[in-house]
């Protein structure tokens, strides 16, 4: 083993903050140093200072000199026996940099801590230094060898059934953590007993992953029994009564990873198979969708549990049909109560939680972040999703979520003639995608399927996955070169790997393609030489797919994969026989053996029995002092700003973003609806909503299901929607099954939707799923604790749509000849039980709101013709926290005041304010009011419209009865209330100095987003050009994890370049040669996964490569070309400075100073500069996405800023809505001096930028615009530049 030292592994912010809390641990202790040190375990010989080099970050200093010597410490590594996603990726780098002898890189983070001798317990500090799912503490830098021991392969172990009948099956339950039920023991006892022979582990486990409540649904396929009386139908059935009754336009329901509808008819674009062009291609855009649960793994590790959530989806969505491509996600979290120590709250119970889970607060914390990390290194943009805390002590005990709910779902779209899976013939070639084998995620599909505490907390760990959305990004790459290729796709059937791991992945693609399999376990790609066959067949190790490959297509599949450098292996063959045999050459036995039939085979169906039980009612009634509720409602979580979740999230790349969460000049997140175009040629939309009113459910099972599926599509009506049959539903169901009576509220409230309200609606339901087993239970120092969740249904919605520029959102106009309308389906009822009022006061009350179908469709009739006629100015739906919060947020997004007149008594006021009842406000101006109020008449909603409130300029929010006023505030001080747990979390996650900055700019005098342009933003510089039919050559080029290619190649299309689709294979291979282009651009994502530094892994492969860097040289050296970088690409370009004329003062790029990933939409200032691509832009200043978490511009020294500002090397600067440089947070996103963001060599022709604008160079891909752009926004000038320059 060899080890190199490392730079610093924190922050200065991290730093301090880490050493404050090993103090609070024990004065005795001080942190005196944080750094990294890298193992390295190579054959041969290897020049170390290369090396050094090679893994050294440029934006860091160079490791000190005793770092190998210290003592007093703590090092953190990887769990050994493990594999990282780092390593993986460094020892990437390293060998495509023709390091040969490395074998692998690992990294690990010494801690040197004074006083560390003196604590005789380690334990404490421990826990704070690691994470104990992932990692391991060791107490001396030579211990790092134990991550490269060699540990013999482990035999396969059976279960000694035939001797010990039964018995033997019960203890392999208990200690495999199977969780079979006692029926499937039976089963599994007769099976083995007919076949003669003992079960191996390997095929129990493989077993109750393939038959696990989490995978088989045996709840839901169950027969019913309810006090007393048989039920004629199944949960299931219910369900799939929605698409019998109404399945119009649905080409794929309940038969694959996830649900196929028709779309639009668009320009999909992608490059040709042969020439690699990129090109437009007019066709069916079929919609796909999926929504998934990640609860148990999230309770226990949130990072990695939301992640791989967050991955599996993924996963799902590219393995639909024969290949597909997943598009845009949702995110959703409801948790037990924050208990946020800077803002203790009175309705909080501090009852206490297990060990092995984590607070609610630590899962909103780290979860959000994986689940975020993942979406944005594979490079899907995050534009929905919901946030919940519920924990309330009742008569029946306490019901809330310390088992949290964590939602992943989302849409992507597939060639039609892809939906179907047809059976494929024996003799195909069964191929693993992606990573290799890794001793994680053993028994997730099992673990799921049990309440949290009834499994063994090592079982607990060992469930959890890790996650390396880069790898998935090149599996998808494969997958996406497959499906381009249209008639001639390879891809036979595909599957994803999830529960299970393999064994389950691949008795499902031979079972579904009408086959059996004959595989051979050491064809699997292994990396830890020590697993038994259990754990290489069953292992969840993330970012893998399994498929069918004929062998006539397998050539072609395996050069697809060399292209994006994707592992892959042939791991089995189909066969005639429905047998599946996995033998093993090592040892010379089989694993698995044995017939389809016993794994999928019908074990005795569940039959449930259940009663009714009354619910918890109380006398919660709304008699509160208004000023007290609306300070309450303000700051529960449910109803407050989520913009913790939602900057975290990359939300512009693919560029078909024409929606996200962000509203308006102030960029406030309240939007409805998320809303996508088909494509990057169309204004023809995809949107997609969610609904959930969980608590409710706990006094009345049907009526929360109602209210979702109403809040769903209310929320979904913001978007250009035509018609209810085109909605189509996700329904995720939670339940804690077998306690109290909530089996029969499950079987009501499905019934609900299933046979009632959805049918009654038109609306199909064809995807969705389940998870039963929502109930945590502890001991507590010898008290008997639990926390259950109510019976809760989570709703998406999904649905083709119209234009997207016509879609509506909550910012108001700012005109005070307007007015705001309530259309209020609960017809002044004003019901309290389950609202967000009664929670903050402990209490849930007893008459819940509901809703009729029959209102549901005469409300999106009116609004539909509403919208026609050009009527609404803004639109909010009514939900937590009720009309009042929701007239807020409406001020809150245009920063003015509100007008509201109530007409009730002051008692009666604040159920009529903040009762959540089905509703939605419109804004209408006074000269429309009686159109208004006529069309709402013919759709017999008269009695539901009342006019509520009027804007006012001022930014005072009044509220007044006819008899008494009852609140006189200001807008800033009751938006800084909404954000106020927002801020709090950001404060401790982030930069506490950068969250200080954003939430005091809510109170600041800001005037909002603005562009001001110097040139005619409809001119086409570049038409004359583009009529000569001459298309230059441009370079698409990525490396591996780079994720924005595709909006790239269409900015230049449109400007009137050929676009050419460039891996860095192709330059290293000879495939391409960037000396037959003009130009290229190097696009945004995660090369590499930013290991080594942002950019500079790919930046490295191309120094450390003498061949690639004369090619680079060459072209930088000739006149005649030109080059962009952005984002990532802009990083890796500022890393081959050394290569490029001009570039003395550049700068590298760093960790931004807010410490976090930052996607938002902000100003920057074109300035004068010697840049080819701003020629005629300068003095321009104009919003534009940013969307990285390594942007803050670092100088080697202030001369070289200075020189580079006289030399008009700095193109592009963040300008604060004063349009002044941006010296503040978020207006200068990263921190960069004097806001610089883009920059150019000395003549012009190598352009760097942090911000993107390729995801926003049509106006509709932006979520704020002036109002009198076209088309094209004001930076497809920029693209045009390049083309007017190369002609």
């Amino acid at each position: 083993m060899l080890l190199l030292p490392g730079s610093d592994a924190l922050s200065a912010a991290r730093f301090m903050r880490l050493s404050q809390q090993v103090a609070e641990l024990d004065s005795k202790l001080m942190l005196t140093h944080a750094y990294f040190v890298y193992a390295v375990d190579a054959e041969g010989e290897l020049d170390s200072e290369k090396l050094g080099a090679l893994l050294q970050p440029g934006t860091s200093p160079l490791p000190r000199g005793d770092a190998l010597s210290e003592h007093n410490v703590v090092v953190v590594a990887p769990r050994f026996g493990t594999i990282s996603p780092w390593s993986s990726k460094a020892t990437n780098i390293a060998l495509n940099c023709d390091f040969d002898a490395v074998n692998r890189i690992e990294r690990a983070v010494v801690y040197v801590i004074d006083g560390l001798g003196s604590l005789a317990d380690l334990t404490s500090l421990q826990d704070l230094l690691h994470d104990r799912m992932v990692e391991t503490t060791l107490s001396a830098l030579e211990q790092l060898s134990g991550l490269f021991t060699a540990i013999d392969p482990t035999p396969l172990t059976s279960v000694p059934v035939i001797e010990e009948d039964r018995d033997a099956l019960v203890r392999a339950n208990m200690t495999l953590g199977l969780a079979l039920a006692d029926d499937e023991i039976d089963y599994l006892t007769d099976a083995f007993k007919a076949l003669g022979r003992n079960p191996s582990d390997a095929e129990l486990m493989m077993f109750a992953q393939a038959n696990s409540e989490h995978c088989r649904h045996k709840i839901f396929n169950a027969s019913w029994t309810i006090n007393g009386i048989d039920q004629e139908w199944s949960l299931f059935g219910m369900i799939k009564n929605t698409y019998q009754q109404g399945g119009e336009d649905v080409l794929s329901a309940y038969s694959d990873n996830a649900a196929v509808v028709a779309g639009h008819t668009a320009g999909r674009f992608y490059p040709d198979p042969t020439s690699q062009s990129w090109h437009y291609h007019d066709e069916p855009i079929a919609l796909l969708m999926k929504v998934e649960t990640h609860n148990h793994p999230t309770a226990i590790a949130p990072f990695a549990g939301a992640g791989t959530g967050s991955g599996g989806e993924i996963r799902d969505e590219g393995a639909v049909g024969r290949g597909s491509r997943p598009k845009a996600g949702l995110c959703g979290f409801t948790v037990s109560h924050l208990n946020l120590q800077e803002y203790p709250r009175p309705w909080e119970l501090n009852y206490g939680k297990p060990g092995r889970i984590v607070t609610p607060r630590q899962i909103m914390t780290e979860g959000p972040l994986g689940a975020a990390a993942f979406n944005n290194e594979f490079g899907r943009p995050n534009l929905g999703g919901y946030f919940r805390t519920f924990e309330v002590e009742t008569s029946e005990g306490v019901r809330g979520y310390h088992k949290p709910i964590m939602v992943a779902g989302g849409f992507g779209n597939i060639k039609v003639e892809h939906v179907d899976k047809p059976p494929f013939d024996a003799g195909a070639k069964l191929v693993v995608l992606g990573g290799p084998a890794m001793l994680i995620g053993l028994g997730g599909g099992a673990a799921s399927s049990m309440a949290s505490g009834a499994s063994t907390e090592d079982l607990d760990f060992a469930s959890v996955q890790r996650q390396n959305p880069e790898m998935q990004r090149r599996c998808q790459e494969v997958i996406d070169r497959c499906w381009e290729r249209g008639d001639n796709n390879p891809i036979a059937f595909i599957h994803d790997v999830g529960a299970g791991g393999l064994s389950n992945a691949f008795p499902e693609l031979v079972k579904d393609g009408g086959c059996g399999g004959d595989f051979e376990l050491r064809n699997i790609p292994s990396d830890e030489k020590g697993m038994s066959p259990l754990e290489i067949w069953c292992n969840e190790s993330q970012e893998r797919y399994v498929m069918a490959i004929n062998p006539e297509n397998l050539e072609v599949f395996k050069a697809m994969c060399e292209r994006e450098r994707c592992p892959h292996a042939v791991v089995g063959e189909a066969t005639h026989d429905q047998h599946l045999r996995l033998g093993d050459r090592l040892f010379k036995n089989n694993p698995v053996d044995l017939p389809l039939s016993l794994l999928f085979g019908k074990p005795p169906k569940m039959h449930r029995s259940t009663a009714h039980v009354a619910p918890p009612v109380d006398s919660f009634n709304g008699d509160v002092l208004i000023s007290d509720a609306l300070e309450r409602v303000l700051t529960f979580p449910a109803v407050g700003s989520k913009g913790f979740l939602i900057t975290i999230g990359d939300r512009s790349v693919t560029g078909t973003v024409a929606r996200d969460q962000m509203v308006g000049p102030w960029q406030v997140p309240v939007a409805d609806v998320a809303v996508t175009t088909a494509g990057l040629d169309t204004h023809l939309g995809e949107a997609m909503s969610m609904g959930e009113r969980t608590p409710v459910a706990t006094l009345n099972g049907p009526a929360s299901a109602r209210l979702a599926v109403a809040e769903a599509i209310t929320n979904l009506l913001a978007a250009p929607v035509s018609s209810l049959h085109d909605i189509k539903l996700s329904a995720n169901w939670m339940c804690a099954a077998g306690y109290r009576g909530d089996d029969a509220v499950l079987y009501d409230t499905v019934k609900a939707v299933g046979l009632d309200f959805c049918p009654e609606l038109g609306i199909t339901i064809p995807v969705g799923k389940d998870s039963m087993s929502m109930r945590t239970q502890w001991d507590d120092n010898g008290e008997a604790k639990s926390v259950t969740a109510p019976v809760s249904l989570i709703v998406t919605a999904f649905a083709p749509v119209g234009d997207a520029r016509e879609t509506l959102t909550p910012e108001l106009r700012r005109d005070e000849a307007t007015s705001i309308l309530l259309i209020d389906l609960g017809r002044g009822q004003n019901r309290l039980g389950g609202s967000a009022l009664a929670q903050t006061y402990g209490q849930l009350g007893s008459s819940v709101p509901d809703v009729a179908a029959a209102d549901v469709k005469a409300l999106f009739a009116a609004m539909v013709e509403l919208k026609a006629a050009n009527t609404v100015l803004a639109y909010h739906d009514r939900s937590d926290g009720g009309a009042l919060i929701a007239l807020l947020e409406m001020a809150f997004a245009a920063r003015c005041g509100l007008e509201i007149d109530v007409d009730s008594t002051p008692e009666q006021a604040p159920a009529l304010l903040f009762n959540e009842e089905v509703g939605v406000l419109i804004q209408v101006a006074d000269t429309q009011l009686s159109v208004v109020s006529e069309v709402l008449g013919r759709h017999g909603l008269s009695d539901a419209a009342v006019i509520l409130a009027k804007p006012r300029l001022d930014e005072r929010v009044v509220v007044n009865t006819p008899s008494f006023e009852l609140i006189d505030s200001r807008r800033g001080a009751l938006q800084q209330l909404w954000a106020q747990n927002s801020f709090a979390i950001q404060r401790t996650r982030d930069n506490a100095d950068c969250a200080d900055q954003e939430y005091a700019q809510i109170i600041a005098d800001d005037p909002g987003l603005s562009a001001t342009l110097s040139f005619d933003v409809s001119s086409d510089v570049a038409a004359p050009m583009i009529a000569t039919g001459v298309r230059p050559k441009i370079a698409i080029l990525r490396e591996q994890g780079v994720n924005g290619q595709a909006e790239m190649a269409a900015a230049f299309h449109r400007a009137g370049f050929d676009a050419t689709d460039v891996h860095m294979s192709d330059l290293k291979s000879g495939r391409q040669r960037l000396g037959d282009f003009k130009g290229f651009a190097a696009c945004g994502g995660f090369s590499y996964g930013d290991v080594l530094g942002a950019g500079e892994g790919w930046a490295k492969g191309v120094l450390f490569d003498a061949a690639m860097s004369d090619q680079f040289q060459a072209f930088f050296d000739r006149e005649d070309t030109f080059a962009l970088g952005v984002c990532n690409g802009c990083q890796m370009l500022s890393a081959l400075a050394p290569l490029i004329p001009g570039t003395e003062h550049w700068p590298r790029f760093a960790r931004n100073l807010s410490e976090q990933y930052e996607a938002r939409l902000v100003r920057v200032r074109v300035e004068e500069s010697a840049s080819i691509l701003t020629m005629g832009m300068g003095g321009s200043e104009l919003p534009i996405v940013v969307a990285h978490g390594e942007g803050r511009a670092q100088f080697s020294s202030a001369h070289d800023l200075s020189d580079l500002e006289s030399s008009k090397g700095v193109s592009l600067r963040y300008i604060d809505n004063q349009d002044q440089a941006a010296a503040t947070f978020p207006a200068n996103p990263n921190g960069s001096p004097n806001g610089v963001t883009g920059l150019c060599n000395a003549d012009g022709r190598v352009n760097i930028m942090m911000p993107h604008p390729e995801r926003v160079f049509r106006t509709v891909q932006m979520s704020w615009a002036p109002a009198d752009w076209p088309e094209d926004s004001g930076w497809m000038r920029l693209f045009r530049n390049a083309r007017v320059w190369v002609d």
